[in-house]
């Protein structure tokens, strides 16, 4: 568990903001290039709905309002966070009483629209009404925005299983996953790596930071880029290596003041990612928890036995530094149901790294043969802003090439290389014989290893920034 090294300040500011995040009442973003479409007729969407869970076990797909902002004025900063987080929370609580309803469905084909996506519906609307009147006091009011409240059921495609083998004991008996289906053997799937070529004036080097594998056992299930200020704001555990203050309520400065796990004490960065568990029925600190099995996130964290961390250069040319306090996210917590535009993390073994990387599947890996997880960060950086309101569009990915777009400029590009030691699954008997592992993930997610992503926050000191891209661009390895 971690230490409590928290000054009177922060625990200050913890205890404001759990009591806020109970009572949002108000906020306000301001929201352009929305599309959604227009609303299905009860009818159509209760049938659909009816449906999917007649298909198998079934989740809540709700439209990702955060993924379609695009500009938050500064002074609606805090309230557009909070609401936002309120909507994740609305829609974990509705998944959990869907999962917890099957005998009430099973007698009343209209019930979890009747009871259970339908007050999702109006919660959801509430609250985006509040951000449009919010809006209003200080931009031009947005419009539209009620489009993105309504939710559907959409079947997963497991099904429902009871015992050993997943969570689906932590799911109401509804499938809540892994299943078989998530994993595939890597010594059947075709090779799928491409690299781009490097032109002459490619920046080569690489830097290291060494900054441990969580040994420190830094948990907490909140995320203070996408949640600052919401406690289980991640609805998920997640790992911590570099910067040993890193809550929902810490703030550049409480980063620059913190320690962390790094060998070079210049790098205050955070690095952080979903932690993968054994399914095992492990009972661990945060069973009871929200954010932990309370939220269907069970069984025994593993801890990565190598984490890397590597900044490398662009395959077209120099790099430039990266601001300090830098913001990025690569992956998409909420793939399964958004879709898989934004996906990034992928799975592989030890032995098949430069041969098959995975998006959407767990690997089985043959006997000596570790589960790696490898994360790829975006390499290209507007020039100016350290973060945006949908935590994506200030920062970018090279072309197929390696170029940047127009506007942007080439940064180091951080590559996060997970390693564990971890048994290849009995898949034949769901997991008894060999339980399964998976990562955690917000609990309409379903454990998908498609949701997996990492976070980053750059605070390296100027000093040793400067040496990174020295090294980087004169083509050396430093760490």
């Amino acid at each position: 568990m971690r230490r409590n090294t928290r000054k009177r300040s922060k625990t200050a500011r913890r205890a404001v903001g759990a009591a806020a995040a109970l009572a949002v009442g108000a906020g306000g973003l301001v929201a352009v290039n929305i599309y959604a479409s227009a609303d299905e007729t009860s009818a159509s969407k209760g049938s659909a709905q009816n449906q999917a869970l007649a298909a198998g076990t079934s989740t809540i797909d709700c439209p990702d309002v955060g993924q379609q902002l695009t500009s938050v004025p500064a002074r609606a900063k805090a309230q557009v966070d909070k609401e936002l987080a309120l909507l994740d929370k609305q829609i974990s609580e509705a998944y959990q009483r869907l999962s917890t309803s099957q005998k009430a469905i099973q007698q009343d084909p209209n019930f979890a629209q009747n009871a259970i996506v339908g007050p999702l519906k109006d919660k959801r609307k509430a609250t985006i009404d509040r951000i449009a009147i919010a809006i209003g006091r200080v931009a031009a009011k947005p419009q539209g925005l009620d489009a993105l409240a309504a939710c559907t059921l959409r079947a997963t495609g497991n099904q429902p299983t009871t015992g050993q083998g997943g969570n689906n004991t932590n799911a109401g008996g509804t499938g809540n996953g892994p299943v078989r289906a998530d994993f595939v053997d890597i010594t059947k799937v075709k090779s799928n790596v491409r690299t781009p070529a490097k032109s002459a004036k490619a920046s080569r080097g690489v830097f290291v930071s060494k900054c441990g594998v969580n040994a420190n056992k830094l948990y907490n299930s909140d995320n203070v880029i996408v949640a600052p200020g919401v406690t289980n704001g991640a609805h998920h555990v997640h790992d911590y290596v570099g910067n040993q203050d890193n809550d929902a309520f810490s703030s550049d400065q409480d980063f620059a003041k913190a320690g962390t796990s790094c060998q070079n004490k210049g790098d205050k960065s955070s690095y952080y990612w979903p932690v993968l568990r054994l399914q095992d029925g492990t009972k661990e600190f945060d069973a009871a928890k929200q954010g932990g099995g309370a939220e269907g996130n069970t069984g025994r964290i593993l801890t990565a036995k190598k984490a890397t961390l590597d900044f490398v250069g662009s395959p077209r040319g120099k790099v430039v530094a990266m601001p300090k306090f830098l913001r990025i996210i690569t992956g998409d917590a909420k793939a399964f149901v958004n879709g898989t535009a934004n996906a990034n993390a992928s799975w592989s073994c030890t032995g098949f790294e430069n041969k098959v990387q995975l998006k959407d599947k767990y690997p089985l890996c043959p006997s000596g043969s570790d589960v790696v997880r490898t994360f790829k960060f975006q390499s290209c950086w507007d020039g100016t802003n350290i973060d945006s309101a949908n935590h994506r569009t200030h920062v970018a990915f090279a072309d197929a090439k390696g170029n940047c777009a127009a506007g942007f400029k080439a940064i180091p590009q951080l590559v996060q290389r997970l390693v564990y030691d971890v048994d290849a699954p009995s898949v034949k008997d769901n997991g008894k014989t060999r339980p399964f592992f998976s990562l955690d993930s917000f609990p309409e997610q379903q454990h998908k290893p498609v949701t997996d992503h990492g976070d980053f926050i750059n605070v390296f000191d100027a000093k040793l920034m400067n040496k990174a891209v020295q090294c980087i661009n004169t083509g050396r390895k430093c760490s």
